[in-house]
């Protein structure tokens, strides 16, 4: 899918193409999903080349920058939410484009750090301005990986609670997804960080100064950028340490639960012998106590109650039931 955007002065703008006609310098190339034919339009009409534009079209895409051809290729990881994933939660590479007169950002499916930016939301950015773009880009970048941090921080909480009531093998499970997914996002935050530091790295280079400019204004919301994704990666970190912690306490309590349980039934099955092997010791085919009497039964079966009873007593001082 393709949409392209542009700053006027009435505000943003969609704008359709007609058959000949160029894009107006300072707009954004929005592609979500794109066809061959719109990866081919699009480096025809910005000349980017066609593998900056596919390089985000790749799920393994490390996050990196790159320079060449009077175009620099910035690509991010950015947190999406999938159902068909176990938690969730996955990343996916969002590419970015600075060409000389406009602004394209690829990605294999719409996401949430975009949203933000579409006409409908009217969000508070100058396609112009492609340096302040690509930087409120980055930052709700973090920001929604903050945002998926705390809800899975808050799912973990209910997996807990649910976790301390059965003491399944399930709960364990969920965690365990939850774990992989923080370690993802681990992953990503930090090559993410990286890009960042190439980023100010690069904002100081001569070199790339007609491409991009560092206004005065753009440096505070770089750093806070830089601010936001260092605070993700502690985050992510604390909790994968927490979960980690969480997962070792309640497979050792699951482990000790089953303890309990079989020296509970070790004990049961002790008591429940005894009369057996009173009864057995009386049915012998051999001269026995009591073997003439009337009440013989009585007393054999009086001994198995004694005996079962000192054994029930002894087991319940050396806490075994």
């Amino acid at each position: 899918m393709l949409k392209i955007f542009s700053t006027t002065e009435e505000g943003l703008e969609d704008v359709v193409l007609r058959d000949g006609e160029k894009i107006s310098p300072g707009s954004w190339i929005k592609l979500a999903k794109p066809t061959a034919s719109e990866l081919r339009d699009v480096a025809e009409v910005t000349g980017a080349p066609l593998d900056f534009l596919q390089a985000a079209l790749d799920m393994e895409e490390p996050s990196r920058i790159d320079v060449g051809e009077g175009h620099i290729l910035i690509i991010a990881n950015v947190p999406k939410y999938d159902d068909g994933f176990s938690m969730g939660y996955d990343t996916i590479p969002l590419g970015i484009i600075i060409s000389p007169d406009s602004i394209t950002t690829v990605c294999l499916e719409e996401n949430e750090v975009l949203d933000d930016f579409d006409a409908p939301h009217r969000f508070f950015f100058d396609t112009r301005k492609r340096t302040r773009f690509l930087l409120q880009v980055l930052y709700k970048c973090a920001v929604v990986f903050l945002k998926d941090i705390r809800a899975m921080n808050k799912h973990t909480d209910e997996i807990e609670r649910d976790l301390r009531r059965s003491m399944k093998n399930k709960e364990l499970f969920l965690l365990l997804d939850l774990q992989k997914t923080l370690t993802y996002f681990t992953v990503a935050l930090r090559s993410n960080r990286n890009v960042i530091e190439r980023l100010m790295r690069l904002f100081s280079n001569p070199a790339v100064h007609g491409m991009v400019k560092l206004r005065e204004d753009d440096e505070e919301l770089l750093e806070d950028v830089r601010i936001e994704f260092d605070q993700a990666i502690e985050m992510v970190q604390m909790h994968g340490e927490v979960l980690a912690s969480m997962m070792d306490a309640f497979a050792s309590v699951i482990s000790n639960n089953l303890n309990i349980v079989m020296k509970f039934l070790t004990s049961v099955t002790i008591v429940m012998a005894i009369p057996t092997m009173t009864a057995s010791f009386f049915g012998m085919n051999v001269p026995v106590p009591w073997q003439e009497s009337s009440v013989g039964f009585i007393y054999a079966m009086f001994v198995a109650l004694i005996l079962t009873i000192s054994t029930i007593v002894v087991f319940w001082k050396k806490k075994m039931f």
